[in-house]
């Protein structure tokens, strides 16, 4: 009943992306929509920007399926310039913006990008590089100057005259089917791939997250993750979706989102595991934590140590624990009822969504039983950018079991191992990459870097095997130390007293700070690349 009656208050339903915006201003033309450093954005306001930024991309020749790169860091310009995209029909590429030139430039040959929208700042480090021809048109958001020069033919133009537009309604019609958007996820190896994303796909993931979240207008949502990074964009169209204030910030410190929860009232907030780390360790004050009525957790298994210190410190939140693929946007989230019973577990799947697990010939395995994750819904992504290999090895027939439900229907195989308990509940075990395998045992990373979480003497840890000629593999732990005379014989003995000995690192690296990817996650390929030189 209630699911119904939040369809009926949000009017027309939206067909594309952009047209979330149109309804919520509609509805609340003067609520507050988008909040940068430098102001608040209403709903008709954005809406309004929207129109003029897609009448003005469209007087550039910008048309249904051209992609639209977006190289800015957390701006209401950013948001605008994602939607202005979507409503003229073309395919908006959010690119992370602590990304190198050479990053940059792979994406927009890639995905042979005909517009960037970026600052004078970031387009003249991008000329100083080596990067490639460039897109047809750039539009720069600020008035700063550029160093260098721009390929012959490339029209240059500034933010101001993109506005300069009529605001009318788009001639573009939307169908559901077409595409959206180009996610670039960072990968363990290799340069990026593009997940391309429809507007059903951004849509249906935005009712679905919103709907378990209880989302409504009257939510504040803080997104501190990368907008090119799934969940970080989902923190924002999941605000649209229900017409609520979505406020963006650039971190730098845990004290930034901290200042930020207590000036804007944040009833909502998800990060990922490193960085709820540090948001664990820091102070909250009563006027930052008063209005936070849920928090979540993606990206990764979070420490229970972390857990129980955010349930401290947000005693009246409620906590999801969610389990995500870019290929899926969302796949599973944990009830927060649930979360006392079963810290450990990932969940169900969201809604509208069926999440299986089987056996490498399809079939299903039994409750206890480890299989591959494989998700199939209207969340499925429509595949990686120009490239058919991969995109066949990923995206493939459903298993045995739902063959015929939908024609050809294809589901994500997710080359992550999981279990279901005999309840229907999920659990991680590791990714089929990542498993350990060591004096004939199989060995979940999760599991000892839970167990170095344990020992009270780490706050980050990152677990994986190196090849040894006796062992298979040897178990290497990379760690920051809590204290600066923790060493690594403390920590292995404290280990010992946990783990199976098959099961203990036998190779600790003590470090003060562990690197991490674009998207806040712990970057394992330089870490092991520390390890192994």
């Amino acid at each position: 009943m209630c699911r119904v009656v939040m369809k009926m208050g949000l009017g027309r339903m939206a067909r594309a992306l952009h047209e979330m915006v149109r309804t919520a201003a509609e509805r609340g033309p003067s609520a507050a929509a988008v909040t940068d450093r430098s102001g608040t954005t209403t709903y008709a306001e954005l809406w309004d920007a929207i129109l003029r930024a897609a009448g003005g991309l469209s007087s550039y020749g910008l048309d249904r399926g051209d992609r639209v790169a977006v190289f800015l860091d957390k701006r209401t310009e950013n948001v605008i310039a994602m939607l202005a995209a979507s409503a003229v029909g073309a395919v908006f590429v959010p690119v992370n913006p602590v990304l190198k030139p050479q990053q940059v430039d792979h994406i927009l040959t890639n995905c042979s990008a005909r517009c960037l929208v970026t600052t004078s700042e970031r387009l003249s480090a991008l000329l100083a590089s080596e990067a490639g021809a460039g897109p047809d048109i750039v539009v720069l958001v600020d008035d700063g100057p550029v160093a260098g020069e721009v390929s012959v033919g490339t029209v240059v133009a500034r933010w101001s005259e993109l506005l300069s537009a009529d605001a009318s309604e788009p001639s573009y019609r939307p169908v559901d089917s077409d595409l959206a958007a180009i996610l670039y996820t960072s990968g363990s190896t290799g340069l990026p791939k593009g997940v391309v994303l429809s507007h059903r796909n951004l849509v249906v993931g935005a009712e679905s997250v919103s709907e378990y979240l209880a989302n409504t207008a009257q939510d504040v949502i803080l997104a501190a993750l990368p907008l090119s990074f799934d969940a970080g964009l989902s923190q924002v169209t999941t605000a649209l979706h229900v017409g609520a204030h979505v406020v963006l910030v650039n971190y730098l410190l845990a004290g930034d989102i901290v200042r930020l929860c207590a000036q804007h009232g944040v009833t909502g907030l998800t990060c990922v595991p490193p960085l709820w780390i540090q948001l664990g360790a820091a102070t909250w004050p009563p006027e930052a934590t008063r209005t936070l009525r849920y928090f979540a957790n993606t990206g990764g298994r979070m420490p229970k140590s972390t857990l129980a210190r955010l349930r401290t410190l947000f005693p009246a939140a409620r906590p999801f624990l969610m389990y995500g693929l870019t290929e899926a946007f969302r796949s599973t989230y944990l009830d927060p009822d649930e979360v006392d019973q079963r810290p450990d577990s990932i969940g169900r799947a969201i809604p509208n969504a069926e999440v299986l697990v089987v056996r490498p010939d399809g079939s299903r395995c039994e409750p206890g039983e480890p299989g591959e994750l494989v998700h199939r819904g209207p969340l499925v992504a429509q595949g990686y950018w120009n490239d058919p290999v991969r995109t066949a090895e990923r995206f493939r027939a459903l298993p045995s079991e739902r063959a015929g439900v939908v024609p050809d229907e294809l589901a994500v195989w997710s080359g992550d191992t999981v279990m279901r308990d005999e309840d229907g509940f999920l659990y991680f075990v590791g990714r089929r990459d990542e498993m350990i395998k060591t004096s004939g045992y199989r060995v979940s990373p999760s599991e000892v870097e839970e167990a170095a979480y344990d020992t009270g003497l780490v706050r980050d840890a990152v677990v994986f095997g190196v090849d040894d000629e006796v062992l298979g593999q040897q178990i290497v732990l990379v760690a920051a130390a809590v204290r600066p005379d923790c060493d690594p014989e403390e920590v292995v003995g404290a280990l010992r007293a946990r783990l199976p000995l098959f099961m203990v690192p036998r190779r600790v690296v003590l470090q003060d700070d562990l690197p991490r990817s674009p998207n806040g996650k712990f970057d394992r390929t330089a870490l092991r690349a520390l390890v192994t030189v």
